[in-house]
């Protein structure tokens, strides 16, 4: 309906009709404003004003705010408002758009409820528990008033069902990460990772966006029976790639190959002449493998363990026996290093019962005995 007042058309708007205007007054459950060319004053009730729960007006709204609304009722002095209605049409076209093309976009939270978190979107959106992060969280209220980037998986006009995901987005760029990790790895290269956790079998490291994994033989040179022995969660490493299996997004990591071997400058360590201390690691049938450094293991020839003769290493030696060794030879090239147990033996003294029968042999070979010998000389004196 349109009027004439002082030479100036106002209009008396229909229910429907969206009209601009601007706040004059704010209390606490209502909103009073202007309206361009209208004689009526109008009304936002404090549910009007948002698609969320709003305690004071004055906490979404402040005076001389420019506003389009909707006309809800026509009352004889004043009309009755809705910001909610406009900013909730607005809001559907646009998250149509944004569902269609899987649209990340931002948005603060407003509220932490049960299950979730609630976003105003122009119309409310939820954030189920399961869906803010890729990850368990326990406690969500550290996220109120917390700006997330989010992607629409639901929607529902008619319910009014709007259901968004922070994961899906963090899904996305961990996928996005992992593919070009992938593609720019190359095996032989050196580079940092933190250790993310520790198996059985070896520790998984975050090389900045994907885990690889070290095995438990390529975490030490020296033998280790669990990977808590040399590492520990949280702690920054240097690997070198050894594989990348693109298809299966695995990739096999070295600790070991990036420090200094145990054979490293051996001849600086272990000279000939030197008496070492030692465990019998290995048992085979030419000698004893002796381990008399970490990771650096010596052989002692099976002629080399006694001054006695024996027919097997066992005899004489055990596995894990701690054994003294005199280092007879080191060859670094060849990672060899030749050991001896005899020489650092008493030779044996000669006894007794090892004379008489040395001279039981002697008197056996000559033909005669001692005491033939004797009676002859005794003869020719007389």
């Amino acid at each position: 309906m349109v009027e004439e007042l002082n030479n100036v058309h106002v209009e008396t708007p229909e229910v429907g009709n969206i009209v601009k205007g601007i706040v004059t007054k704010v209390e606490e459950k209502q909103v009073i404003v202007e309206i361009e060319n209208c004689k009526h004053s109008g009304i936002i009730p404090i549910s009007e004003l948002s698609s969320l729960h709003v305690e004071k007006a004055s906490d979404v709204i402040s005076e001389n705010d420019e506003l389009e609304l909707k006309v809800l009722k026509v009352e004889d002095e004043a009309l009755v408002l809705s910001k909610r209605a406009v900013d909730a049409e607005k809001a559907w076209d646009s998250l149509e758009q944004k569902f269609n093309t899987k649209e990340v976009f931002e948005a603060e939270v407003k509220d932490v409820v049960k299950g979730g978190l609630v976003v105003d979107l122009g119309v409310r959106g939820f954030i189920p528990a399961s869906l803010v992060e890729a990850h368990f969280v326990e406690d969500f209220s550290d996220y109120m008033g917390k700006t997330l980037s989010l992607i629409v998986v639901e929607l529902d006009r008619e319910k009014n069902r709007v259901i968004l995901s922070h994961r899906a987005v963090i899904e996305k760029e961990q996928t996005e990460k992992k593919s070009f990790i992938l593609d720019s790895l190359k095996v032989g290269s050196t580079i940092e990772g933190t250790v993310q956790r520790l198996t059985d079998f070896g520790a998984f490291v975050d090389i900045g966006g994907i885990d690889g994994l070290v095995h438990i033989s390529q975490l030490s040179h020296t033998h280790i029976e669990k990977p808590s022995e040399v590492v520990e969660e949280g702690q920054k490493v240097t690997v070198k790639v050894l594989s990348v299996d693109r298809d299966n997004e695995r990739i096999s990591l070295s600790i070991k190959e990036t420090l200094p071997g145990p054979w490293s400058n051996i001849t600086d360590k272990v000279k000939p002449g030197d008496v070492l201390e030692g465990e019998v690691r290995r048992l085979v049938s030419f000698g004893a493998f002796v381990e008399i450094l970490p990771g650096v293991e010596g052989l002692v020839h099976i002629s080399q363990i006694s001054n006695k003769h024996i027919g097997t290493p066992q005899e004489v030696l055990e596995e894990k026996q701690v054994v003294k060794v005199k280092v007879l030879d080191v060859n670094e090239a060849d990672q060899r290093i030749s050991l001896s147990i005899r020489e650092l033996e008493e030779s044996p003294k000669a006894t007794d019962e090892d004379f008489r029968q040395y001279q039981a042999q002697e008197e056996s070979t000559s033909g005669f005995q001692l005491g033939e010998m004797i009676g002859d000389q005794l003869k020719k004196l007389k």
